[in-house]
């Protein structure tokens, strides 16, 4: 019997230290140790390539390092793996965004809001197609992704603000002081917000 227990325990160390690795990679993903995280991932994507969590999990960490052409590689080769996986196509979007790709950025980030209209990451989607409204000036287009944004996130301060910034663009004043208002009500020193704010009064009068 013992030893039939010690068999079992062996047996059982690959896979437990396997989910060990998943779990840690992802927890260090969480505690802004990024390249702890890229580690760990790699580990588990040379024992199980078709591991989307590892894929998952790695890019959002060579992103956050700002290594865009290696999130790509891992975003391409999970892609492959899972075409609908809502985590990916929102990652692509990402990695398309800040190296400028504006168009293709929209076009991941609205197949996002196809895939999943209620995902987990739907807030940050429309934040960033508001974003990219911006860049392309396109300001009533941003009003209404913005609006969106922070109907699903209600207490960024940061976006309430940009939210501002597109309604004052497109010459909706009063809506941008609103905008303003709200974002200095949770966050008062929000130098952009303040600016905003007094630009949208002066322009008003």
């Amino acid at each position: 019997m013992k030893y039939t227990v010690v068999f079992l325990f062996f047996m059982w160390m690959p896979i437990l230290g396997g989910a060990q690795t998943r779990i840690d990679a992802l927890n260090e993903y969480r505690n802004g140790n990024f390249e702890r995280s890229v580690a760990l991932s790699e580990i588990l994507l040379k024992e199980d390539p078709q591991n989307i969590e590892a894929h998952v999990v790695i890019c959002w960490s060579l992103i956050q390092l700002a290594r865009y052409p290696e999130a790509a590689r891992y975003a391409q080769r999970a892609r492959a793996l899972n075409r609908y996986d809502a985590r990916i196509i929102e990652i692509q979007g990402e990695i398309d965004y800040y190296e400028g790709r504006n168009a293709e950025a929209l076009l991941h980030f609205q197949e996002y809001v196809n895939v999943a209209p209620e995902g987990h990451l739907i807030d940050t989607v429309y934040y960033f197609m508001g974003e990219l409204y911006i860049r392309q000036g396109k300001f009533r287009h941003a009003d209404i992704a913005l609006s969106l944004a922070v109907h699903w996130q209600q207490e960024n301060a940061l976006w309430h603000t940009r939210l501002g910034y597109a309604r004052e663009k497109a010459g909706e004043l009063t809506e941008a002081i609103q905008s303003y208002n709200r974002a200095l009500e949770l966050n008062a020193r929000l130098v952009d917000a303040q600016r905003g704010l007094e630009r949208s009064r002066q322009a008003f009068r």
